[in-house]
């Protein structure tokens, strides 16, 4: 499971013209499933996500997590961060999880992202095609990976 986390000043998903998702400050969390992905790296990467600690503290120093900050996450799912480009220009997606079983997984994501934040977590729309507006503090991005069971 692989998840692209931004810190954001504000971030927003639409479908077909209309706003489904929007935070403001906090993190953009692009979410990939990988068809041996489980539900507990689902809850383990959640965990991650919320505790990661990319947010200043007074002294300008990445100390702090979202949960200390109080902001908010946006999570939008991106099969395409399981794409294989190792062979040639044209992506395989063959590692990437089937439609339901990464919707599954994606809605475990989020539910257990919402608990660990005790608040509503805005998503994009699974299937959809979506456009994600953002403004990257910082610029602060990561790419968190949760090993499988075959990594």
């Amino acid at each position: 499971m692989i998840a692209l986390v931004q810190r954001v000043s504000e971030a927003s998903v639409r479908v077909e013209g209309n706003t489904v998702g929007a935070i403001d400050a906090g993190l953009l969390i692009l979410l990939g499933v990988h068809k041996n992905d489980t539900q507990t790296q689902a809850s383990d990467l959640a965990h991650q996500c919320a505790h990661l600690r990319i947010f200043s503290d007074d002294d300008g120093r990445m100390n702090h997590a979202l949960l200390d900050t109080g902001g908010a996450a946006l999570v939008v799912p991106q099969f395409t961060l399981c794409g294989d480009t190792s062979s040639g220009h044209r992506p395989s997606f063959t590692d990437a999880a089937p439609p339901d079983r990464a919707r599954a997984l994606y809605q475990h994501f989020v539910a257990d992202l919402s608990e660990v934040l005790g608040q509503p977590v805005p998503t994009g729309e699974f299937g959809a095609m979506m456009e994600v507006a953002l403004v990257n503090d910082g610029p602060v991005t990561f790419w968190l990976n949760e090993p499988g069971p075959e990594d």
